[in-house]
């Protein structure tokens, strides 16, 4: 199971969110939460993801290089072109993990969707391949639909993702 810490400003429903959980399953793996109080700095238990440290994957994204690097015990395995947010809609910067994933997800989202720990948001292919290397997107990393194919058949949930300007 993955530990998370807590950040400021976050709820036991924020968090609900972002991991693709519920307030009730959380409250199940952590019974000392007085009341689902939490707060910044707090390590809670979320139940259903992996623990990132027993994944021998991390994927690093560049938002300025446009690319998605994956990397196995450290070692880069491979790099990928990718789009990113554009200016209104940027990218989160931070640490998140993948939380689940979706074959063949419909309408923009090409071949593949990928969930990231931060609600709305994740790594998919795309029904326009002619996006990727731009800033074009509402947030999500976007990739060719045969990359996201690819990654999607090495990692699996609960691996890092690491989102860097």
């Amino acid at each position: 199971m993955l530990m998370y810490q807590v950040k400021p400003g976050e709820t036991l429903e924020s968090i609900a969110a972002d991991f693709r959980t519920t307030r009730q399953a959380l409250l199940q793996a952590n019974p000392g939460l007085n009341g689902g109080q939490v707060s910044a700095g707090q390590s809670i238990i979320i139940p259903g993801i992996r623990n990132p440290d027993t994944i021998p994957y991390r994927i690093a994204v560049s938002l300025s290089g446009r690319t998605l690097r994956l990397y196995e015990q450290n070692r880069l395995i491979k790099t990928y072109p990718i789009a990113v947010g554009k200016i209104l809609t940027q990218t989160p910067r931070g640490e998140f993990v993948i939380v689940n994933r979706q074959p063949n997800p419909g309408g923009p989202f090409g071949a593949y969707w990928l969930s990231l720990s931060k609600q709305h948001y994740g790594i998919h292919g795309t029904n326009n391949p002619a996006s990727i290397g731009k800033a074009v997107s509402r947030g999500c990393i976007r990739m060719h639909n045969r990359d996201v194919l690819e990654l999607a058949s090495i990692v699996p949930n609960g691996t890092r993702v690491s989102i860097t300007p």
